[in-house]
């Protein structure tokens, strides 16, 4: 493998890519809402997956949750954070895959929406990884699916956005790294990724080695 086939760097999604987190959120969204008095369904928590804070707790309010954007916002990761102490809810190989890639000399990132507080305790919680640089959603203007987080990893790493390849679970994310101009590569989870435009679906990330990344996008650059 040369070394023009391989990635100038893998950028990460969080919630539902490297920690099975999305029914935390949906739980604490649940609770809430219904806290005062409203209603919120599973389906209503698998409609804002992906999406900014800022936009779910819109919603909340619409359902009738009396605080402000930033305590609603502040209260569900609170609640998330909480489960996490509890237990780190890996999916299957990320963590394995994410030391590989670092172990290779390969710089990470994360672009995520959830807020910085919770992107650097799950990088913290990595041990022996270093990622180059996280962009989280109290970091940015635009949420998922808008590219603006995928570009200002991009920068923050020095690299040029089709030099890196993306993971993400969702389809706001995948359609996000993807009008950034990144080799996306979709691994669902609650939500089906068969009409998002990844370049790449795999079902898991379990045993899945630094070499299938570097043989994907290497056939994505058409580099043998």
């Amino acid at each position: 493998m040369t070394k023009s086939a391989l990635p100038a760097a893998v950028v990460w999604d969080l919630d539902g890519t490297v920690i099975d987190s999305e029914d935390y959120w949906i739980i604490a969204e649940t609770e809430i809402v219904e806290s005062f008095g409203g209603t919120w369904s599973h389906e209503d928590g698998l409609a804002v997956i992906g999406q900014g804070l800022n936009e779910t707790a819109l919603l909340m309010q619409q359902r009738g949750v009396k605080l402000s954007i930033d305590e609603i916002t502040s209260d569900m990761t609170s609640r998330v954070l909480e489960k996490m102490e509890i237990r780190m809810p890996w999916r299957p190989g990320a963590p394995e895959l994410i030391r590989g890639l670092f172990s290779a000399g390969i710089p990470l990132a994360i672009a995520t929406m959830a807020y910085a507080e919770m992107a650097h305790r799950v990088a913290n919680a990595i041990s022996g990884v270093i990622f180059s640089a996280i962009v989280a959603g109290d970091q940015v203007s635009k949420s998922k699916p808008d590219p603006e987080i995928y570009l200002l990893a991009a920068e923050r790493l020095g690299v040029s956005p089709t030099d890196c390849v993306a993971i993400e679970d969702s389809p706001v994310g995948v359609t996000a790294a993807s009008r950034a101009g990144l080799f996306t590569i979709g691994v669902p989870l609650l939500l089906s990724l068969d009409e998002a435009p990844a370049n790449l679906l795999w079902p898991t990330l379990a045993g899945r080695r630094p070499q299938d990344i570097y043989d994907a996008f290497g056939q994505h650059r058409g580099v043998a």
